[in-house]
């Protein structure tokens, strides 16, 4: 039987798109609460990316205790079901020192794959994956419309690594990927007493914060993230290759695109992402997940900082 939520351990959760404040607003929570922050974000895992990734600075994570950020190795791609695991012993260990653990972040895998757990795919034929992944992404969403329609529903044409991952799954195991996620396990959940805000600000003044955060990127500090890495020839594909930035400062560096054109498809890249988050929190979350819908900014903080520490108790 499970236990009442007045009885299970609280997690504040702060979610939504890119440069919505999330970050501020769970430094704000974590002060008043004596709580520990913990990264919901695919790309602040890797130490290569710091300034691209708008990872906290050293200043902020002096304030108050910060985990997951920072920890991994951008040569070592980090998966939703490596992180939640990551997540779960991170958040289990704040918890037994008596803390509030805060989640930030925009990943919404992520942070499904957390609460919901995941679903028990086996590993994936090393030849089924690699001929998948040879396959021109309409080719391969071709295949999935005759194959599993219902999947290739659900899935833009022009999105390779879904497409790609729904693909594989069904050709490896003889099973739809909708199908092995009837059996999700590993999810939270239902043993902690979930308080959850989503940040979902008016689309203007998030998209102005977009261009700024895009020329952060291009600082003099966030090439030279960018710079090491291309030293280390890792692989195109790699995520951490793929992060908001990296691409169009990379084309910069390697001299395929001039400073104004890298900052202009750069600040386009961020506006789309955010635009992706936004649709993905505004609709995929549980309805009684509260929104807020403000920006961010003086007393509005105050207003969702309240309503987060009365969540929490």
């Amino acid at each position: 039987m499970n236990k009442p939520a007045s009885q299970m351990p609280p997690l504040a959760l702060i979610a939504g798109p890119t440069a919505s404040g999330k970050s501020a607003l769970a430094l704000r929570l974590a002060e008043a609460t004596g709580g520990v922050i913990v990264n919901a974000d695919s790309a602040q895992v890797y130490r290569d990316l710091r300034i691209v990734s708008a990872r906290p600075g050293p200043d902020d994570e002096a304030r108050v205790p910060h985990r997951l950020y920072g920890y991994r190795d951008g040569a070592e791609a980090c998966s939703a079901g490596v992180w939640a695991a990551d997540a779960r012993a991170a958040i289990a260990d704040v918890h037994r020192s008596g803390r509030l653990p805060i989640l930030a972040g925009g990943t919404g895998l992520y942070i499904r794959t957390l609460i919901d757990g995941i679903a028990p795919v086996p590993p994936i034929d090393p030849d089924v994956r690699s001929a998948v992944r040879a396959m021109r992404v309409a080719d391969a969403h071709e295949a999935l419309t005759r194959e599993d329609p219902e999947a290739a529903a659900r899935i833009r044409p022009s999105d390779t690594m879904r497409t790609a991952r729904a693909l594989e799954v069904l050709r490896s195991t003889g099973r739809t990927l909708k199908d092995w996620q009837r059996d999700k396990a590993g999810g939270i959940g239902d043993a902690v007493a979930l308080a959850p805000l989503i940040l979902l600000p008016p689309r203007d003044w998030l998209h102005a914060r977009c261009d700024s955060r895009f020329d952060e990127m291009f600082s003099e500090e966030g090439v030279a993230e960018v710079s090491s890495l291309l030293e280390r020839n890792l692989p195109l594909a790699a995520p951490v290759m793929r992060a908001i930035g990296v691409p169009e400062i990379a084309a910069w560096l390697r001299g395929e695109m001039d400073r104004e054109e890298a900052i202009r498809v750069g600040r386009t890249s961020t506006r789309r992402y955010a635009k992706r988050q936004y649709t993905w929190f505004n609709h995929q979350p549980p309805a009684v997940w509260p929104r807020f819908r403000e920006a961010l900014e003086g007393l509005r903080i105050d207003q969702a900082l309240a309503a987060l520490t009365d969540s929490v108790g």
